[in-house]
């Protein structure tokens, strides 16, 4: 059984909470490494959270910094649909 990749984060409200990190990659527009992970907690439609971040891969401490354009964002949805198109696929 393959053991998930975790970390900690504490909330605005001062909760320590554990999340699962479900991928990372590089982006060659940007030049900058992105960390998309989940805490596990669904939303009004069941769907599972997910939440993305700019990471530094070579720091000795993972500081996650907030993704800060539209363009950003687009590459991590583009990625992010292409991931459940394969996932379908494979359920077929």
């Amino acid at each position: 059984m393959d053991k998930k990749a975790t970390f900690r984060v504490v909330n605005d409200e001062g909760k320590e909470i554990e999340c699962e990190v479900l991928f990372t990659f590089e982006s060659d527009e940007t030049k900058k490494n992105y960390l998309v992970y989940t805490d596990n907690t669904t939303d009004e439609q069941g769907n599972v959270k997910v939440y993305a971040s700019v990471y530094d891969p070579n720091s000795e401490k993972t500081d996650l910094q907030p993704i800060e354009t539209d363009r950003e964002w687009k590459i991590i949805e583009t990625i992010l649909e292409s991931i459940q198109e394969e996932s379908r696929k494979n359920e077929e």
